[in-house]
């Protein structure tokens, strides 16, 4: 069999917002038993059907770079993480919805892998400061998937995902939100399954199809 073509995205997020429990559940539908903090960078790799069920349909390897979320201050924590920021096709931001500074911390996690972070140590938005402009000529394709949807309370879930609108409207990006325990909040069909599929094929065709909006041909 032919070796298959494959594409980059990054897993971008705070530490202990489950970035590693969810790129097992995509890579392998099932859930992580014991989690542990990554230190540096974790690659794993999801197969992904490019328009399934169509006659475009083509298999693709869907690398994905599952990023150590230190904070620190240390420039050379930045320094370290930069390496893995290297022709990037793809980003998956994700957060914790119980945790606000783990949403606010998107804009400076997204700003510094796209090599635009001019504060590199700290939350670069808090109540409303955010300029939208930042993002305007990105054309890396972004997903935001918000975590521990179950330990919100019913009570309090339409305000936390109302929250969670705006952000994902800020990134020009489609969201999920989920319980990385529970592997039917990415069953085949689902919504959320949906718009995983729906990301990927956008990353992919960034990468192998579209150059200024036009096709191209690629050669593997």
């Amino acid at each position: 069999m032919a070796a298959l073509d494959r594409v980059k995205v990054l897993v971008l997020g705070d530490s202990g917002v489950g970035k590693s429990s969810l790129v097992h559940l995509l890579c392998h539908n099932q859930v992580l038993g014991n989690p542990s903090w990554t230190v540096g960078c974790s690659v794993d790799v999801r197969i992904h059907d490019y328009k399934e069920g169509t006659p475009e349909e083509k298999t693709y390897y869907i690398e994905l770079w599952d990023v150590g979320g230190s904070v620190g201050s240390a420039t050379s924590v930045k320094s370290t993480r930069a390496v893995f920021y290297n022709l990037v096709n793809g980003i998956i931001l994700v957060h914790d919805l119980t945790n606000k500074k783990s949403s606010q911390n998107l804009y400076r996690w997204s700003l510094e892998a796209l090599n635009r972070d001019v504060a590199p140590t700290g939350v670069l938005v808090t109540n409303g400061d955010y300029d939208r402009e930042q993002f305007g000529d990105n054309q890396i394709p972004l997903l935001v998937i918000g975590t521990k949807l179950d330990q919100i309370p019913e009570t309090k879930r339409n305000e936390v995902l109302t929250r969670t609108a705006f952000l994902a409207e800020d990134f020009n990006a489609e969201e999920i939100n989920l319980d990385c325990t529970n592997p039917r909040y990415l069953a085949a069909g689902s919504s959320n399954a949906v718009k995983l599929s729906r990301f990927f094929d956008k990353v992919i065709e960034k990468r192998y199809f579209l150059r200024d909006g036009n096709q191209v041909c690629h050669f593997s």
